[in-house]
């Protein structure tokens, strides 16, 4: 047996999930390494925004780390709206209700700044306990021996052998593939988000959300602002900036060949917004995200032999309607993970504490609310397009207006509904036509211009700061066919149609007096979202430790 260096618990990722595993562990006195491939934590996450505290979840961030709204969150978010949109007609909904369901506080965060405060603290309770935090280090791989993982295998240090090993390193896991307990076969099992984050004073903020210091407001969008994708749109206030974002189906932006940074400019030029941001717009940073969808992916039992899944890697993000919550479930998740390794080695039986992790996830209800059980009922039922088109044709009709009219602020009510909101199924109906019906029959004519111009795609990727790996791109296009790997095309949110100056092009090339069109790849403006492994006949991997793109804000 080769020898190797050799820690009791061995953490992937150093974001909110793992955060919350290590300080587990090392509250219980447990030996344990943090490895992060960032140049700094948070530099390689991108968060919609808002972290919740949930008063049912078995642990909360501020729990486990003291002050951390005060110094880690932006604002409190204490006023939540969805509003209807149908062209300049706009209806909004009042859903704080909903907002403080179950809720003991909510924060916008920013993840550079968040994850690099948590790191520091990690890094203090894993070091008195014989263990630290080392960033710019890619876990590429499991050690196994016998078949048996024992540990993890990096491209910047020797293997590492672990009793445990905690894969909290996010919707693109390595180590979730490596063990087979993730795929990325289907764009309907994923989400994929965009932001911006635009500077605004914060006495702006505060005048124009009409909130007080100690308190935000968050809104969001639906309707037929974003051609037809299943999806919306965010609006977060931070300390002194704007957290502007969207967030749509993989399948449904494919479907539509539509581009995501357009549909975020949709947004951003809504003259919804214009009051908002009258001579204040400067977008400081453009980012994405694939998100998995927990009613989908969550696994029901992600663990394999020393192996523990967190966080995305586990498919733990749950998007419900007006619902969505992640990192408060990465914490959950994380410290079970550590108390469940602690808990089975005072037992004497290490080797079970995957099965006692996935034990505490049921009983604690966390699985509950990312496989709401309503919700298997209403997909069976209502996911099918001839369904689908039925209702639209109702909702559509003077009898769908009509009721529309009837219910009035009944409707708001019902998008309060904690339950509701689970059960929505994954249609065009929820997230287009029913919003654009509301706005249509309900809705008031918004005047005011927007003077806000968007950033072109190529700015945004000058902006963002890399340190490429030349000559070790770490996406390899297998099939270069715009069959096999068209859709990345416009998918990728940093390419587009007619755009060379992205990741995916597509080219006509001319040979023996033909001409066919193929995709070619630069993997240098990548901003590692992993779309690309989904719609696109591609080899994916985390590019070297330190290396890549580097999100300021996050």
């Amino acid at each position: 047996m080769t020898e190797h260096e050799h820690y009791e618990a061995v953490v992937v990722g150093a974001g909110p999930g793992g955060a919350a595993a290590a300080a587990a562990l090392a509250q219980n006195g447990v030996e344990t390494l943090v490895l992060e491939r960032g140049v700094d934590a948070g530099a390689k996450n991108v968060s919609g925004g808002l972290l919740y505290a949930e008063e049912s979840a078995p642990y909360t961030i501020d729990g486990l780390f003291s002050d951390f709204r005060e110094e880690a969150a932006e604002r409190p978010v204490t006023d939540y709206y969805l509003h209807n949109v149908a062209g300049r007609n706009v209806k909004s909904f009042d859903i704080t209700d909903l907002h403080e369901h179950d809720t003991a506080w909510s924060d916008a965060v920013l993840r550079r700044k968040m994850d690099s405060w948590l790191a520091e603290r990690v890094h203090e309770k894993t070091s008195e306990t014989g263990g630290g935090l080392l960033t710019e280090v890619r876990v590429n791989g499991l050690l196994r021996e016998n078949g048996e993982i024992v540990g993890v295998t990096c491209d910047e240090l020797d293997p590492i052998r672990a009793d445990v090993i905690v894969a909290a390193d996010g919707v693109n896991s390595e180590l979730a593939r490596d063990a087979g307990l993730m795929d990325w076969e289907e764009p309907e099992e994923w989400f994929q988000g965009v932001k911006a984050v635009v500077d605004v004073p914060s006495d702006v903020i505060a005048e124009r959300f009409d909130v007080s210091e100690g308190e935000g407001a968050a809104h969001l969008f639906s309707g037929d602002l974003f051609d037809d994708v299943r999806g919306g749109g965010f609006l977060y206030t931070n300390e002194d900036s704007l957290s502007i974002g969207t967030v749509f189906h993989l399948d449904s932006l494919v479907a539509e060949e539509a581009e995501p940074h357009e549909l975020l400019d949709n947004l951003l030029t809504h003259p919804l917004l214009a009051d908002w941001m009258e001579g204040h717009y400067d977008e400081v940073e453009y980012s994405a995200k694939l998100v998995p969808d927990s009613k989908k992916v969550a696994h029901p039992s992600p663990h394999e032999g020393r192996l523990l899944l967190v966080g995305d890697a586990a498919g733990q993000m749950q998007a419900q309607g007006p619902i969505i919550k992640g990192m408060n479930h990465a914490v959950s998740a994380g410290a079970l993970a550590g108390e469940a390794f602690a808990e089975a080695s005072m037992r004497g039986t290490p080797e079970r504490a995957g099965e006692l992790y996935e034990r505490k996830l049921n009983d604690e209800g966390v699985m509950k609310k990312l496989r709401p059980a309503g919700y298997k009922v209403t997909s069976a039922l209502g996911e099918h397009e001839a369904v689908t088109n039925v209702v639209d044709s109702v909702l559509t009709s003077g009898v769908g207006r009509r009721a529309v009219r009837l219910l009035g602020s009944q409707l708001e009510s019902l998008y309060s509904s904690p339950y509701l909101s689970q059960i929505v199924p994954d249609t065009r109906t929820p997230y287009v036509t029913l919003p654009t019906v509301i706005a249509e029959e309900l809705g008031e004519r918004v005047e005011g211009t927007s003077d806000v111009e968007p950033k072109s795609l190529l700015d945004r990727i000058g902006d963002l700061t890399y340190d490429t790996d030349v000559g070790n791109p770490h996406i390899e296009l297998q099939d270069n066919s715009v069959e096999a790997s068209g859709a990345a095309v416009t998918a990728c949110p940093v390419s587009a149609k007619d755009f060379g100056g992205g990741c995916y092009r597509e080219e006509t090339v001319k040979t023996n007096g033909s001409e066919e069109k193929l995709i070619s790849l630069d993997t240098q403006p990548c901003v590692e979202c992993g779309t690309c492994a989904i719609v696109a006949d591609t080899e994916w991997e985390h590019p070297r430790g330190g290396k890549g793109v580097e999100f300021r804000e996050g």
